[in-house]
């Protein structure tokens, strides 16, 4: 037996149920194992999918894999959605995705630049390197809302070894990944700017599932639901060790200081617990701030003016304070 199911079974068997009566649930990532995962994984390690009845497997994403996909066609169950634009898309393409709920209430999306930025409006005076897809989505955003230009933006290439070399540069980057690697390479700390902090208003890293899902099983989802916000506090908030075991071995690139830094992060920016899930717990999502995102995209041109937005979530299995009381 694999060191990912030893810690399953035995964390089922410590919450009284079996792997063997319990149904067997499949849920897809959209990258390679992280910390920004971890909350999923904690579940699976501390037996809280097993205790009301899912056996929960994780299926790594990544450059080659398209889990999404996986779940059109039926062979997973759930996915982990990015941000809202993605699920705007799949309404605005007919297909029947639907978020039930959002584990990040701030994107972690970033612009990374030398200590001599010392705020957004200074981004403007240099050049931004970006890439394709953030072009044409969050960069048209910020064009449209705070000024930026087509101009002063070069591709990204997903090397920050440019910018390393060029004060004259700034570049896009993951919250827990690029300044990680700057701080590591460049020997120096990165000023950071959270595109949410300015105004990006997008949830992300949801919980997608197939709107057929929620009619036929719909216990199914709340379980799972319920189990994945109440794994996210404990990650958080409580022993996260057998979690970070289990990303460790579903991606042997991912070492313990890179998850420290993550986690660390998420805490210290707000990335999970803030905003909305503050009030209505962590996965929180409100029709108010999908709006307001949609508004915006609208706004920028990157997504038309006859979706229809509603159909892209549901509240009917989120905010209901599941698992607060695990917080501090």
């Amino acid at each position: 037996m694999s060191q990912f199911k030893l810690i399953a079974a035995a964390g089922a068997l410590a919450f009284g149920a079996t792997t063997a009566a319990a149904e067997t649930t499949v849920f897809g990532t959209n990258w390679l194992a992280q910390a920004e995962h971890g909350g999923f994984y904690q579940s699976v390690a501390d037996g809280t999918y097993a205790a009301c009845g899912l056996d929960v497997e994780i299926i790594s994403g990544g450059p080659q894999v398209n889990n999404r996909a996986l779940m059109l066609a039926g062979r997973i169950d759930f996915h982990m959605g990015g941000d809202m634009l993605q699920a705007f898309n799949a309404v605005a393409e007919g297909i029947p995705v639907v978020s039930v709920a959002a584990i990040f209430q701030k994107h972690p999306q970033v612009l990374v630049a030398h200590p001599d930025v010392t705020s957004w409006e200074g981004l403007k005076d240099k050049t931004l390197l970006i890439g394709d897809n953030g072009f044409t989505s969050y960069y048209q955003w910020m064009i449209a809302a705070h000024g930026f230009t087509v101009e002063q933006r070069q591709p990204y290439t997903f090397n920050p070894a440019p910018f390393l070399a060029d004060t004259g540069l700034a570049m896009q980057g993951y919250l827990s990944s690029e300044p990680y690697l700057v701080e590591k390479e460049g020997g120096f700390k990165p000023n950071v700017f959270l595109i949410a902090d300015n105004g990006y208003s997008s949830y992300a890293t949801t919980i997608e599932t197939m709107a057929d899902t929620i009619a036929n099983s719909p216990e199914k989802v709340k379980c799972f639901v319920d189990g994945s916000l109440t794994g996210w506090y404990n990650y958080l908030y409580g022993d996260s060790s057998a979690a970070d075991e289990m990303i460790k071995a579903a991606n042997p690139d991912m070492t313990q200081d890179k998850i420290n830094f993550a986690k660390a992060m998420m805490i210290s920016e707000g990335i999970v617990d803030s905003g909305d899930a503050l009030e209505l717990g962590i996965g929180a999502m409100t029709e108010a701030k999908v709006e307001d995102f949609y508004t915006k995209m609208v706004d920028a041109g990157v997504i038309a003016g006859d979706v229809d937005w509603k159909a892209a979530f549901t509240t009917a299995f989120t905010n209901q304070m599941v698992g607060m009381s695990i917080k501090p």
